[in-house]
């Protein structure tokens, strides 16, 4: 067959051409098929005319019985013609030839003048891999930045075709420009925006499968940058140096999804002076003019002398004065007679009112003055003293009982009795005996002079307080109150664990005068002070009154402070509410005037207020540039009982002050929570960077923190304006048996961009709470007897040629810095003893201050160590 169809081909190049017109022409030619799976494939020729048709594969002849034929009759000759022919190929058929060339067929076709051969049809099994040869990766990118993500599909017959999608949407790059597909079938974002943050998929198909990649994130970043700086803020001072700010924010634009965050400061602090305004002044009256024919003359005076200025006040006053003439000079007759007698009547009218005015004024001292003399007396009652033979004219007074029931701080001063001349029945001294000079209270026992009315409800007492105007704002919280009734002996109120104490020297209450005075800590959150700037609270803010009281000497509040003790870096102020509700400032730190009627001491943790009015206080500093710094107190609590695999450790960051640390101990206590470690002292500084909090180095294999981040951060003006009580952030760990009750870490404490500490914690957390404290008072509210304090005053007042007096005693207690304001007070010795008590109520030793008496060479000193009789 095969020399047949070689002898018709080469027959049929040699024939003429009019003769091709006879040969096969083919209608339809078999085509490249896929075989899917195990389905096989049909290849189908079509040729006219045609006598015979047959398929050849891989070079051999396909069996007749293979082959599907359509068969016709010629109409024009009457013979046979076939239209069509079909074959099947298997799966089987094209294996065989594996490792071989492709599996191919072609279609020969006869006629009466020769044959002609179809195309090759190649016949391929379809498949496509799992795996892609590469896969899109995840980038972040730049805002408008170039974006190129690769993929080149897995391996399959046909070649896959590629697609890709966006958050599962197909992207076309013909409707959307931003997006270009390569031939490679990479895809390019020509310019990134915030929109195309997406998950991005490359999908891979042909005809036997789809398979996709995994997704690639692609996240467009922002970073962060500047707006422009604000103008400056107007100078913090009115008059004089002061400090002015500008700010700007990150928001040009502002920081998105990771992107870098602006560098460098957001505040800028710059010195400033201000113009002081200048008050007017009034010139010299100018001479009278002649009497003119009213019968009056007239002068003025002009606001020049200095004119106002740059926001001063105006002259107070009136610029234009007249006055009558006298009948010699006015021009006009007056009846003389007639102004005699008026002037006459009025001068008798008022000398009758002047004299029934002194009337009254006598009686009413006199009664008075008895009255006082009784309630003096009845309070050597509570005095160590034992009058003999004395017997009061008003025996009611002797009525009056200390009340040893009440639990708050109240008057624990030493009463002395008088020996200013009273008279009284029998012999006008008092038989001592030979025990100490004044004999101490019992321990716990507070006496009280409630002037005959005992108050022995605390909360009964600042119900009524609060009820009157002034005293609305005053808290009810007993616990950090307390109050007590005194008179010119003095005492001393203290808060117990708060710092806050009030101490009321002797003959700071006039003789005869009975005040019922209260201590009180408020809370921040009812009373907020007005805070701007870099302004921040450095103290708790307190109350003590009732205001408007009488005081003859200065009475001296303490109270803690949270400042760095560093004055270069701060301007602290003592800050006062009046009666409209409206914070003043009344002393400004290092610029105080013995005048005033406020002096402070600043010491390292305490500050000493020297006031003779009382009030509501505060102390504000601000920072006058980023080296200021506050003292914070970090303090961990946890539950008491733990009984969960979870385990929480509360950290608390507040101010350094005991009031603020009583309070948390007071909220933890009803929590049920137990304090693991000892409180932490840190310095959070001025710097406009928060605070973050940050646990490591456990043990991995007893215990892991359930925190997605690596740190907590707290915000930098949450702690710096001090007036958010409970500030504190949550470490929630999770121990992996319930067996493991030893915890051991390390806490790390820093300021963004800045130095921070590590403290090591090491506990038990099986173990029972210990007890969160309780409230100490001492036996008496001074150091020094009264009667020894009044020979101390009476020896060191009176100045010495060789400096043996009060000044050498503040040289040797370290008090000589506040030289000028104890030489303005009437005895300076006395509110030197009043700030040593103040500082020593606790700590003092009578022994060492004697020592200090001796070196002066002043033999009161012994006065301390020796007996009344010896006195």
């Amino acid at each position: 067959i095969d020399s047949f169809f070689i002898y018709c081909h080469v027959a049929t190049a040699t024939l003429p051409a009019s003769f091709n017109d006879l040969l096969p022409h083919f209608l339809v030619e078999p085509d490249d098929e896929y075989i899917v799976k195990n389905k096989p494939v049909t290849l189908t020729c079509r040729s006219t005319p045609a006598t015979q048709i047959y398929f050849k594969c891989n070079g051999e002849w396909v069996h007749q019985d293979d082959h599907l034929i359509d068969r016709t009759v010629d109409p024009a000759t009457g013979k046979p013609i076939i239209r069509s022919v079909k074959i099947d190929i298997s799966r089987q058929q094209v294996e065989k030839i594996f490792g071989l060339d492709d599996y191919w067929c072609q279609c020969v076709a006869w006629s009466t003048t020769g044959t002609q051969k179809s195309q090759k049809a190649y016949v391929r099994i379809a498949y496509l891999r799992k795996n892609f040869e590469e896969e899109p990766m995840a980038k972040e990118v730049a805002l408008n930045q170039e974006v190129l993500l690769r993929c080149h599909p897995p391996e399959g017959v046909p070649a896959a075709e590629v697609e890709w999608q966006r958050n599962e949407h197909v992207i076309d790059p013909v409707n959307e420009p931003n997006f270009l597909v390569t031939a490679d079938r990479n895809l390019i974002i020509k310019q990134a925006r915030l929109a195309d943050t997406a998950n991005y998929t490359c999908v891979a198909k042909n005809i036997v499968a789809r398979r996709k990649s995994s997704p690639a994130t692609v996240l467009v970043y922002v970073n962060g940058g500047w707006s422009t700086w604000t103008t400056w803020s107007a100078c913090s001072s009115v008059c004089g140096r002061g400090w002015q700010r500008r700010s700007r924010s990150c928001t040009n634009p502002t920081p998105l999804n990771g992107g870098m965050a602006c560098d460098g400061q957001n505040v800028q602090k710059s010195a400033c002076t201000a113009t002081c305004p200048v008050d007017g002044g009034w010139s010299d009256w100018s001479n009278w003019s002649e009497c003119g024919v009213d019968c009056s003359m007239w002068r003025s005076r002009e606001c020049t002398q200095p004119s106002p200025g740059t926001g001063g006040k105006d002259c107070q006053g009136i610029d234009l004065q007249s006055l009558n003439c006298t009948s010699q000079q006015c021009l006009q007759t007056a009846n003389g007679v007639e102004d005699v007698a008026l002037y006459v009547g009025i001068v008798a009218v008022a000398l009758c009112l002047t004299l029934i005015l002194i009337v009254v004024v006598l009686v009413y001292r006199r009664k008075k003055e008895g009255l006082d003399a009784d309630v003096a007396d009845s309070s050597i009652l509570t005095t160590g003293f034992q009058p003999m033979g004395i017997k009061p004219k008003n025996s009611h007074l002797l009525t009056i009982q200390p009340d040893l029931t009440t639990t708050t701080t109240s008057y624990q001063g030493t009463l002395h009795s008088r020996h200013d001349g009273t008279t009284h029945t029998g012999t006008s001294k008092f038989s001592m005996t030979n025990g100490p000079l004044l004999d101490p209270l019992p321990n716990g026992s507070h006496h009280t002079l409630h002037n005959g009315k005992m108050t022995s409800d605390p909360a009964e007492f600042m119900t009524r307080l609060s009820n009157q105007t002034y005293f609305k704002t005053l808290p009810r919280d007993v616990a950090n109150t307390s109050y007590g009734t005194f008179n010119f002996l003095g005492g001393r109120l203290t808060i117990p664990n708060t710092g806050i104490s009030l101490l009321i020297p002797p003959e700071a209450i006039p003789r005869g005068k009975i005040y019922e005075i209260y201590l009180t800590a408020q809370r921040k959150e009812d009373l907020r002070l007005p805070l701007a700037g870099c302004q921040t609270l450095l103290s708790p803010i307190v109350s003590c009154g009732p205001p408007g009281v009488v005081l003859t000497r200065p009475t001296i509040l303490s109270m803690d402070h949270c400042s760095d003790a560093c004055p270069e870096n701060w301007a602290i102020r003592l800050k006062k509410q009046n009666y409209e509700g409206v914070w003043e400032d009344v002393l400004m730190m290092g610029e105080e005037l013995i005048s005033e009627p406020y002096y402070c001491q600043l010491e390292a943790e305490t500050c000493r207020v020297f006031s003779e009015q009382l009030g509501r206080f505060s102390l504000v500093g601000e920072s006058l540039n980023m080296s200021a710094a506050k003292r914070l107190r970090l303090v961990l609590f946890s539950d008491a009982y733990c009984s969960t695999l979870e385990y929480n450790i509360r950290v608390y960051c507040m101010d350094d002050t005991q009031d603020v640390f009583k309070e948390v101990m007071q909220m933890e206590r009803q929590l049920g929570g137990r304090l693991i470690d000892e409180p932490h002292v840190l310095l959070f500084k001025d710097s406009y960077h928060n605070l973050r909090l940050s646990i490591h180095d456990m043990p991995q294999a007893h215990w892991r923190s359930k925190l997605l981040a690596g740190y907590q951060e707290i915000p930098f003006y949450h702690i710096w304006n001090g007036s958010q009580r409970f500030l504190h952030c949550t470490f929630t760990l999770e121990r992996l048996n319930l067996s493991t009750c030893e915890l051991t870490c390390q806490l790390c404490v820093w300021q963004v961009e800045g130095e921070g500490q590590s403290f090591s914690l090491d506990f038990n957390i099986a173990k029972h709470p210990v007890g969160l404290g309780s409230a100490l008072a001492g036996p008496s509210a001074f150091q020094i007897p009264y009667l020894i304090r009044q020979k101390i005053c009476s020896s060191l007042d009176t100045p010495c040629p060789n400096g043996a007096d009060w000044r050498l005693l503040a040289q040797r207690l370290k008090l000589d810095r506040h030289m000028s304001f104890f030489a303005s007070k009437a005895s300076p010795t006395s509110v030197i003893l009043d700030l040593w008590e103040a500082q020593h109520f606790h700590s003092g030793n009578l022994n060492q201050l004697a020592t200090v008496m001796a070196d002066i060479g002043k033999q009161e000193a012994m006065i301390f160590l020796v007996s009344d009789g010896e006195c």
